[in-house]
């Protein structure tokens, strides 16, 4: 049993067309008849028609004098125009009127015939400009339906909407009560499968004059199926026919809206009796269709532009305000409850790595990284739009009702910028005509039983309780997010061009600091050094002079000895950032077991006690190592000396791939108020006053762990320090 989903029904080719209408098919090439309908004997004078198959018309002027005679058939011109273009006369056959149409598609020339009817038009008193004096776009369908019921005249005539899923809408209709109202109900996507709608975009005006009569038989000797697409008279897919019969309707007429080259929905017209229009009334109603849709497309137009100006004053206060701010987080977070409000948001959460902020109602901390996971696993574009994210994900990602609907921003994938707005669930009812659900039945076909979808027999109202999304995110709702985009990227720009001038400027303050701090370390260490020889010399000539004046010489000596050993480390931590290195796998052993025993003799401090414990190999230049463990530890054991029972711990680990060493000691540790400026240059702690030194080591100590791609850190409290020293693991180590 075959199955035929309405999709996949082939509707361009019945191989039929209905009884209104009269067929001739030419070959392009040889301008020989290649098929015609079957009840084209009622209309020429033929005795038998098998004998016009692989003949040229011309080959019967008296059958065929009148279309031989008319002015399209004269000028042949169309042949070589484009396919599709469909040129319109009258001819007089059989002492009757007929509308003649021909057109070329698909390598056939197309003749067509259907009789004109007497002028049943009512006269049109509207101007064809009146649409666009209408500033409403529910006016514009009215005022057109309007106009459409004295062309037509039929019993209900509607403007069918298309949703962004396929399904449809009537936002408009016009009755004379013979037909129930079907205002504001929405039909399900296969009422209108894709191909109809294919059809609908590229044959805009399509007329089913009598449901109940039977179509005309093609006849052709051409194995090949003949697409029918742009014939006015191509018959019905019997589907359609039994929907329309269901609807309670006889005959129906239809004309496309086509906006911004796209099928954005259909007016649609029934009659409760059969009833053909007129070809010259079908193509005036599709002249007024199309003047009301442009005039619908610009009343669009102008009210986007005027939603934009209104966003773009919005977005001139925020580049103000945003430049106010050092970093683009700082200025999204400052001026977090505009952004919500701009694209109608309930809910807006700002992500900066591991930085969150939130506004308006959002989920826990915990949802939103779900979220977010989610985001990077499934999604590609820059910008997510979902109207149904509850209702898609709920369960998922343990959703609740504030998340159904969701953009999704990403600023910078790679450095976890998002912002991402929700908006809450919407209690949504749809009443559809009809229940929406598809019906299966059974039909036979040459011995073949072909299952296929049913109509409705039903068109009574269907209430349907929509959870799980939000309010439709519309198209101004993402021009919002757009021009958010818009400005972030400016103020990106704008914040990297000003960060770019001052890191220039600081390059230039820092190599003028380094040649300072080379001219100072050469240029006064001569000075210094004849400076402390003088003193030396005048100490040892005053062998006679009093104790005092002694210990005022020799404070001299001290303080040039500061002095010096100040300039030194200034020119080490110049070095410290600029020195070539190389990374080797370095023994650390034997370097801090001499560094430590150096250290209790400078700082005269016998009785400390160096703990030294495992001292893995670590990736580092040997030379800046050694100042790196130098400075800690004899920090360490200067700062514990004056305690009872120094101790200095002095253990190296392995974690994973890194060697971590901790350094800890006993003494006086650090006030929580100074560590914001544990590692600038000159800094002291204000406890530490009574102890020898220029506040350099440290910074040294943080220049060179940068350097070697490590990381210099420190836990402290009033019963002592530990600096955590992080280098990368040798090679070898990891073998």
């Amino acid at each position: 049993m075959n199955f035929v989903e309405c999709h996949d029904e082939p509707i361009h080719i019945p191989g039929y067309i209905q009884s209104f209408g009269y067929l001739i098919g030419i070959d392009a090439a040889s301008l020989t008849i290649s098929f015609f309908s079957e009840n084209i004997t009622d209309l020429f004078n033929i005795e038998n028609p098998e004998e016009l198959f692989g003949k040229k018309i011309s080959q019967f002027p008296d059958i065929f004098q009148n279309v031989i005679s008319s002015e399209i058939f004269i000028d042949s011109g169309f042949l070589s125009r484009r396919d599709n273009e469909t040129y319109f006369d009258k001819i007089v056959l059989n002492d009757n009127q007929y509308h003649f149409s021909v057109f070329r598609t698909n390598n056939y020339i197309f003749l067509e015939f259907e009789a004109v009817l007497e002028n049943q038009r009512k006269r049109i008193t509207n101007k064809y400009d009146n649409f666009y004096i209408i500033d409403n776009d529910q006016e514009i369908w009215d005022q057109l339906l309007n106009t459409l019921s004295n062309i037509i005249n039929y019993d209900r005539i509607m403007v069918y909407k298309f949703m962004s899923d396929g399904s449809g809408k009537v936002i408009a209709e016009k009755t004379n009560n013979h037909l129930e109202s079907y205002l504001g109900l929405h039909y399900p996507e296969h009422d209108i499968p894709r191909q109809a709608r294919e059809l609908y975009r590229k044959k805009r005006k399509r007329i089913f004059s009598n449901v109940h009569s039977e179509p005309i038989r093609l006849l052709s000797r051409t194995e090949t199926s003949i697409d029918l697409t742009f014939t006015a008279s191509r018959a019905m897919s019997p589907i359609h026919g039994q929907y329309i019969k269901n609807s309670g309707a006889s005959s129906s007429f239809s004309i496309s809206i086509i906006i911004d080259d796209q099928l954005w929905g259909l007016v649609t017209c029934q009659n409760l009796e059969p009833k053909h229009i007129d070809l010259e009334d079908r193509v005036q109603a599709g002249i007024f269709t199309v003047l009301a849709s442009n005039a619908y497309s610009s009343f669009k137009a102008k009210k986007e532009l005027e939603y934009r100006l209104d966003l773009n004053e919005k977005l001139s206060h925020l580049k103000s305000e945003f430049l106010k701010y050092n970093t683009l987080f700082e200025s999204l977070e400052a001026n977090k409850s505009e952004l919500r409000v701009m694209p109608k948001a309930d809910g807006l959460v700002i992500i900066s790595d591991h930085e969150v902020v939130t506004d308006g109602l959002t989920p826990d901390s915990e949802t939103i990284d779900k979220i977010v996971d989610w985001a990077y696993q499934n999604t590609t574009e820059n910008v997510f739009v979902s109207n149904s994210f509850l209702k898609d994900h709920g369960t998922e990602l343990n959703l609740n009702s504030n998340t159904a609907g969701i953009i999704i921003y990403f600023v910078e994938r790679s450095k976890k910028e998002i912002l991402i707005w929700f908006r809450k669930e919407f209690d949504e009812h749809i009443n559809w005509a009809g229940n929406p659900e598809k019906n299966i039945d059974v039909i036979s076909k040459d011995g073949i039983e072909i299952k296929y979808v049913s109509p409705r027999t039903s068109f009574q109202v269907f209430t349907e309780n929509i959870r799980g999304n939000s309010k439709r995110w519309g198209s101004k709702n993402v021009i919002a997010v757009d021009l958010i985009r818009d400005l972030i990227f400016e103020t990106s720009h704008k914040q990297y061009i000003t960060i770019k001038k001052l890191h220039d400027q600081l390059k230039k303050v820092n190599e003028e600091l380094d040649s300072f701090s080379y001219t100072i370390s050469h240029d006064l260490g001569t000075p210094l050094t004849v400076m402390k020889l003088n003193a030396q010399m005048l100490l040892n000539s005053l062998a006679d002079t009093s104790d005092k004046n002694k210990n005022k010489i020799n404070s001299i000596i001290d303080e040039i000895d500061n002095m010096a050993e100040m300039m030194q480390n200034v020119l080490q931590l110049s070095r410290a950032k600029h020195s070539e290195i190389q990374l080797e796998d370095v023994e650390t052993t034997l370097t801090i077991k001499k560094i430590t025993e150096n250290a209790k003799m400078t700082y005269d401090s016998p009785k400390s006690l160096v703990v030294i414990r495992e001292c893995p190999h670590v990736l580092a230049d040997k030379t800046m190592l050694h100042q790196v463990f130098l400075n800690i530890i004899n920090n360490a054991v200067k700062y514990s000396s004056d305690q009872e029972n120094p101790v200095i711990e002095i253990e190296g680990t392995e974690e994973g791939d890194k060697i971590i060493y901790r350094i800890k000691d006993n003494g006086i540790g650090i006030p929580e108020e100074n560590k914001h400026k544990m590692f600038k240059i000159f800094n002291r702690m204000d406890n530490a006053k009574k102890f020898k030194g220029n506040g350099v080591g440290l910074s040294i100590v943080h220049r060179i762990m940068n350097r070697l791609g490590g990381n210099v850190d420190y836990e402290s409290s009033k019963d002592g320090t530990c600096f955590i020293l992080t280098f990368q693991k040798p090679k070898f180590a990891e073998i």
